[in-house]
């Protein structure tokens, strides 16, 4: 996948997420979006199974398998995964 496809999705993926509001109705949704966004880092999950919400933009996402992740904005406007333990 060249650069400009990869930037092109993860802006997409990311508008996506950071503009759905947390109802019940929603929740399945920001998972499937937070489990994109994890897939396109790269980085293990398989699904996320549960989701909370730290602050504006930044979530706490667990992974079917297990896995651990703090999906967040930067002051830069770049999204950026973290494991967490």
């Amino acid at each position: 996948m060249n650069k400009l496809t990869l930037v092109v999705a993860r802006s997409l993926v990311m508008a996506a997420l950071f503009a759905v509001p947390l109802f019940a109705d929603d929740d399945e949704a920001l998972k499937k979006d937070l489990t994109a966004v994890i897939a396109l880092q790269g980085l293990p999950c398989g699904q996320v199974v549960a989701v909370t919400e730290l602050a504006k933009d930044d979530y706490a996402a667990t992974c079917k398998d297990g896995n651990k992740y703090r999906v967040y904005m930067n002051a830069d406007g770049r999204v950026v995964v973290e494991k967490r333990k």
